[in-house]
């Protein structure tokens, strides 16, 4: 039986002090649950909170108020049990693709054998798709590869929650697509808990099971959260032929559009969240 709150995400709020000692809360009032294997996206314009949700989802960022719950234990700081995919892969240059994995699993599986921690490196490398490229230096590698390291770098771990921060953000349209269907094949076997945090629409609609919109910042919030119902695993091209594609989409630039008349005083937008955000049905 699917646990409906495997990731629990109440009231979170993060707040800085601006220069006159007042404090402003960027987000405040987050509500979100994730069910065991859920790949969620979370969607916004630039500035309203996302990437800051998911470090403090990551126990990167310290939280202001409120709670976060991972299979039933609220965090309290950066774990194994949740793995981080950035933008930049941020690889080691000294060391070759295989010993940039290899320094994770030594410290996730410390009391492992030698030979066990290769084949956890070595599998994790294969899935990605770089079996081949396991002695190479970041130098010798381009940006898509060295992305793919930094994805085998988190699922070698093992997570819980796989927390994937704009990780196509710098690629090419044709290397993001692959990437695309590299980590849908990885999270179909595998069945991670995953948020993703995307600018794309197109991107959300392909790889998520629910979409959650954010709010505009200061004081960003979940707007509305939208099911995605296309059957896994998925094929892009069928995918982009329906009609639900398109009212998905036009769904969410909506939602987008809205926020940004609000931002401009073009209109009250109004965004009643007293709990969990009613879930968005299209079609």
């Amino acid at each position: 039986m699917i646990d409906n709150r495997y990731v629990e995400i109440s009231n979170l709020v993060k707040a800085y002090p601006n220069p006159f000692g007042e404090e402003i809360r960027v987000v405040d009032g987050f509500n979100l649950t994730m069910q065991k294997g859920e790949v969620i996206g979370v969607i916004g314009h630039s500035g309203c909170g996302k990437s800051t949700v998911l470090t403090m989802v990551a126990g990167l960022n310290e939280i202001s108020d409120g709670g976060i719950v991972v299979a039933g234990k609220e965090i309290d700081g950066p774990g194994p049990d949740r793995a981080v995919v950035f933008q930049a892969p941020c690889l080691l240059p000294w060391m070759t693709t295989f010993q940039n994995v290899m320094m994770g699993v030594k410290q996730v599986y410390p009391h492992a054998s030698k030979q066990q921690r290769r084949v956890i490196v070595e599998y994790s490398l294969s899935v990605v798709g770089l079996a081949d490229a396991m002695h190479k230096y970041p130098r010798e590698m381009s940006g898509g590869m060295q992305q793919r390291v930094g994805i085998a770098r988190a699922i070698a771990l093992k997570p819980k929650v796989l927390l994937l921060d704009e990780p196509f953000g710098r690629l090419d349209s044709l290397t993001r697509m692959e990437l695309q269907d590299v980590i849908l094949g990885i999270l179909d076997r595998e069945k991670i808990t995953t948020m993703i945090i995307t600018h794309d629409p197109d991107e959300a609609i392909f790889m998520c099971d629910r979409i959650c919109m954010m709010t505009n910042g200061p004081h960003a919030r979940v707007g509305q959260v939208m099911s995605i119902d296309f059957e896994r695993p998925r094929n892009r091209e069928e995918i982009m032929e329906t009609d639900e594609f398109y009212q998905y989409r036009q769904r969410l630039l909506q939602f987008l559009d809205d926020c940004e008349a609000e931002k401009h005083g073009k209109g009250p937008i109004r965004f009643d969240q007293p709990t969990e955000p009613a879930v968005v049905q299209v079609g």
